[in-house]
């Protein structure tokens, strides 16, 4: 897949500018017609250098909470009637991360040189995501920018509402994890080599646990400094690996199939859908053009095929509830039937939006649950390397006493 950016003409005559991805321009072309746009000239964009991604890394991309302070801010003071350009220069400088405040700078350049703010934003995907510039699009186009912003902002709050609520309730089995590797390494590095010592002087014969213990232990204290570097190699090596398909989706599988974990996935997933879906049509975008881009956002490779095929069955004519009842064994029973009775009521955005609160409430006392039941597992996890080393560095004891005996 190459990055193109492109000049393009609407059926009303109107200049376009953007960027996308496609595996060629004639991919590019057919994308570009499937939003009613005709393709006048392209170029190849390169991939940003190593030294350019390794910059956005260090600067740690752009949070949430950065684009909802942004988004918030927008929505106000164009409705305070500031000017676009004056508005984007002044939430620059507010901008405490470097790689957004450069973004919103080159936006600025672009909307001053007669450009809009959702061909602005299209050069920079990684900031903003198809969902921002599809309905920030809808709203420069039909005069509603103002209330697709406060759709907008509305939509990131409940997304990062809903991850501080995910990330509250593990805090604290994540704490005990953590406490627990680090006395694991301070045994391993500062109790292990000791009673090492002690064996060696005293010519025991060890078994394979105890030696494998003592191994790592010495390894630790003799070369504690690779120990950073074999982490960011795993960390690498598990991302990398994921990027492979098949790999991808066996992991999805696994988890959608796991006892505590499959309910929780399900609800995410399907709150995701719901509030991004309710807020792309309230924006006016067709419900086909919606679930392409949800489901380039959605983490779960099942549900993404989910709705791919949903999109292509509502193109031969079918309703959305129906395209969705195959995949019963996804999305929670709720979710068909409030989108049948959305559909049959013609409120399918507000029913969504509806839907989307509570299956975000869902989530969160899953989460908890789920906590709570996590927390006995921990005990008896902790318990278990508590007893596998008690018994690795006592078993030599009790046999150096029967030999003395």
């Amino acid at each position: 897949m190459a990055h193109y950016s492109y000049i393009a003409k609407s059926q009303q005559g109107e200049t376009k500018l953007g960027l996308l991805e496609a595996k060629d321009e004639t991919e590019l072309s057919a994308s570009l017609r499937q939003q009613g746009l005709f393709l006048i000239s392209y170029e190849t964009k390169k991939k940003p250098s190593n030294l350019e991604k390794f910059s956005f890394i260090l600067n740690k991309g752009v949070g949430i909470a950065d684009k909802i302070f942004f988004i918030r801010n927008l929505q106000v003071m164009t409705s305070a009637g500031v000017s676009l350009p004056k508005t984007i220069g002044i939430l620059s400088g507010q901008a405490k991360n470097k790689n957004f405040r450069k973004a919103l700078a080159e936006i600025q350049r672009k909307i001053i040189d007669g450009g809009n703010l959702s061909d602005g934003m299209a050069n920079y995907p990684d900031i903003f995501p198809e969902i921002f510039q599809n309905m920030i699009k809808v709203g420069e186009e039909s005069g509603t920018l103002e209330q697709v912003l406060k759709s907008l902002s509305r939509q990131l709050e409940k997304e990062y509402e809903l991850k501080t609520k995910i990330t509250g309730a593990l805090i604290y089995p994540l704490v005990v994890i953590s406490a627990m590797i680090a006395i694991g390494f301070a045994m391993l590095i500062i109790v292990v080599p000791q009673l090492a010592e002690t064996f060696a002087e005293l010519e025991i014969s060890l078994p394979l646990t105890t030696r494998i213990l003592i191994g790592v232990g010495q390894f630790l204290k003799e070369k504690w400094y690779l120990l950073p570097l074999i982490i960011a190699a795993g960390v690498i090596f598990l991302k990398q690996i994921l990027k492979i398909k098949s790999v991808k989706r066996l992991f999805d599988k696994v988890f959608l199939k796991t006892p505590l974990v499959s309910k929780l996935v399900s609800q995410i997933n399907s709150a995701s859908f719901t509030r991004t879906l309710g807020s792309l049509m309230a924006s006016g975008i067709p419900l086909v053009r919606s679930l392409e881009i949800i489901a380039g956002t959605l983490g779960n490779v099942y549900f993404k095929d989910s709705l791919a095929d949903a999109a292509e069955q509502i193109k031969k004519g079918a309703k959305l509830s129906d395209a969705l009842k195959p995949y019963s064994h996804l999305y929670l029973p709720i979710v068909i039937q409030m989108i049948e009775v959305g559909e049959e009521t013609g409120e399918t955005s507000n029913m969504l939006a509806q839907l989307a609160g509570f299956l975000e409430d869902e989530v969160a006392n899953t989460t908890k649950n789920l906590a709570a039941a996590i927390e006995p597992i921990l005990m008896l996890v902790v318990g278990a390397a508590v007893g596998f080393f008690a018994v690795s560095m006592i078993q030599p004891m009790y046999s150096m006493l029967e030999g003395i005996q």
